[in-house]
């Protein structure tokens, strides 16, 4: 395995020392470093950084300066420990700043959504995000928060829902309406004792018995809102899952 996937453990494992979340750059750059493995390359350049950020071709800029923004700061770690590493100039693959339009989904969107879930394939996933669709739109939670969520975070007497790390690294009670208790109970009742016993605290598990990963979440997300007839209003108002909180 490239030397690379131990230098971004670490480089990650910093950043997040420091406070840093780093989901969606972290997605990113494992990417990069894959695509570098599979090269045979161990030292990054400017143009094979430049050439990576590039590959989803017809990808909206902005998209592409994300991807490269996320190898610069990989890239000036690796400068420290080997300036044979070369960090892309901040002025490559300029874009316009343009804040996404929430996209707000109307009562019958969020139930086609929740039946397209549950048309899913696999039982245990369909359970699963039909749930935690469900469980976004009624509470406006996050979705990391959702992911986070642990069966100890429950208090089913309260009808509450502890979040241990919400923004800004800050706790808080989420209170549940009864319905939406109720959808949370059949889901723990009905659902997850079909999993095997993993010993993860996760509430919320994929097809193996894991916790769901945010990166298979909007994956499957995209393709339910195809399956449900959601499309974007403009270029800049697309149904996102983080717009369930809306």
């Amino acid at each position: 395995m490239n030397a690379l996937h131990d230098r971004l453990a670490d480089y990650l494992a910093l950043r997040r020392t420091l406070g840093y979340k780093l989901v969606r750059p972290s997605i990113h750059l494992r990417q990069f470093v894959w695509w570098m493995d599979e090269l045979g390359e161990q030292t990054v350049t400017i143009d094979r950084a430049l050439e990576w950020a590039r590959l989803p071709a017809g990808a909206d800029p902005g998209y592409w300066a994300d991807r490269l923004s996320a190898v610069r700061s990989f890239a000036r770690y690796l400068h420290a420990l080997d300036p044979v590493n070369e960090v892309p100039p901040p002025d490559l693959l300029r874009h316009p700043s343009r804040r996404l339009t929430p996209y707000l989904y109307a009562d019958q969107q969020i139930t086609a959504l929740m039946a397209a879930a549950g048309r899913l394939r696999n039982p245990r996933l369909a359970s699963t995000y039909q749930t935690m669709i469900g469980l976004l739109a009624a509470t406006g939670m996050r979705v990391g928060e959702a992911i986070a969520l642990n069966l100890s975070d429950v208090h089913w007497e309260q009808r509450l829902l502890l979040i241990r790390e919400g923004k800004f690294g800050k706790a808080r009670l989420v209170p549940l309406h009864a319905s939406t208790f109720a959808a949370l109970d059949a889901y723990m009742r009905e659902h997850r004792p079909g999993y095997p016993a993993t010993g993860t605290p996760a509430l919320f598990l994929n097809s193996y018995g894991r916790r769901v990963s945010h990166c298979n979440l909007s994956g499957t997300f995209h393709q339910l809102t195809t399956d449900a007839g959601i499309t974007p209003r403009s270029r800049l108002c697309r149904p996102r899952i983080h717009d369930l909180r809306h």
